[in-house]
């Protein structure tokens, strides 16, 4: 049996319907900061149970409420969760995390130092420069992880 842990970040209060779509098939639903608004959780929430951080551009007092990082476990796995992968100052073998998962930069990629996946999902909202448009899937079984980036085909 496995689990599928959809990943959003950089939304920027945009939720597109090509983001919920790619992200319908979800357990629970992380997104790594800048959300934008609230409105933009309630709606993720339709799909999955959601955590999310705080991103630098996350203000207000809706805001206040989302950790600056916080800790999924989910079958046995740990998943660290943060916004800005610069603020990260943990060694993940150590504290035992299975990934990282990160936004801010925008730029979606998926890196493996030494046991641990490193998870940038991309930006699922406003585009950015020439920048692809992503979100991501982390696909949890007992004793393996396997993340990938889904880009997002927009619509006009």
């Amino acid at each position: 049996m496995s689990n599928i842990v959809g990943l959003i970040s950089d939304t920027h209060g945009l939720i597109r319907p090509e983001a919920l779509d790619a992200l319908r098939d979800s357990d629970l639903i992380i997104h790594c900061g800048d959300v934008g608004k609230p409105a933009v959780l309630d709606i993720l929430r339709r799909i999955a149970p959601v955590r999310a951080v705080r991103g630098n551009n996350d203000t207000g007092a809706w805001a206040r409420r989302l950790p600056s990082s916080d800790v999924v476990e989910i079958a046995g796995h740990k998943i660290y969760v943060l916004h800005n992968l610069s603020e990260f100052d943990l060694d993940p073998d150590a504290a035992g995390f299975t990934a990282v998962v990160f936004g801010h930069s925008h730029k979606p990629g998926i890196e493996r130092a030494r046991g641990t996946l490193f998870i940038n999902p991309g930006s699922a909202g406003p585009r950015r420069f020439k920048l692809p448009t992503t979100v991501a899937t982390l696909i949890i079984r007992s004793r393996r992880c396997v993340a990938r980036i889904i880009s997002l085909p927009l619509s006009k």
